[in-house]
């Protein structure tokens, strides 16, 4: 079986900032990624009705880590099952657990990917054309090479090569279009 990856909100981070909020499709699980800061909340709400989802419809949400921009529309998704590097929280229900190796969904896994912050998780995806990774270990494409908020670059590299030897066809970065890693990307 293999799931679809689809970019809501494409983000940035230059004078103002947004995540990037992305929908993962797998089998009956629907997911929401990074559902933080944007514009307005329908800039995530508006390209999940288009693809005739309702936000009651999303199973889960995946944090890359805690800082406001990755978290903020949580809160628009109050059925779902919320996964962090440490737990799945539903209700009033804390359930503690690794991240590394937990599958969201039958394609959908979380990896523990230190990195922009100690607590970072990435998503990987297996997708028809490959093995997609949500992260935010790139902001962008062209990193920055060195995070300016990683409390340990050497941290961040390590991830960032763990990530890359798995040879995803794509990477969602946390402020960015998607990329196709290359040569050039950032280790």
């Amino acid at each position: 079986m293999t799931a679809e990856v689809v970019v809501l909100v494409e983000g940035y981070a230059n004078e103002r900032v947004a995540g990037t909020v992305s929908l993962v499709l797998d089998g009956d699980v629907v997911v929401i990624v990074d559902p933080g800061m944007v514009a307005r909340r329908n800039d995530i709400l508006d390209p999940l009705h288009e693809r005739g989802l309702s936000e009651d419809q999303v199973t889960d949400v995946v944090f890359s880590h805690h800082h406001p921009d990755h978290t903020l529309h949580a809160a628009l998704f109050a059925r779902a099952r919320f996964h962090d590097f440490q737990a799945i929280y539903l209700g009033d229900v804390w359930e503690d657990r690794p991240a590394e190796g937990f599958l969201v969904g039958p394609s959908t896994r979380l990896l523990e990917t230190p990195g922009h912050t100690q607590q970072d998780v990435s998503t990987a995806v297996e997708t028809a054309d490959g093995l997609v990774v949500l992260t935010h270990l790139w902001w962008m494409a062209e990193g920055p090479a060195e995070d300016p908020y990683a409390p340990d670059q050497a941290v961040l590299r390590r991830s960032r090569q763990r990530v890359l030897a798995l040879n995803p066809v794509l990477v969602v970065p946390g402020h960015g279009p998607a990329f196709v890693p290359g040569p050039d990307t950032p280790a």
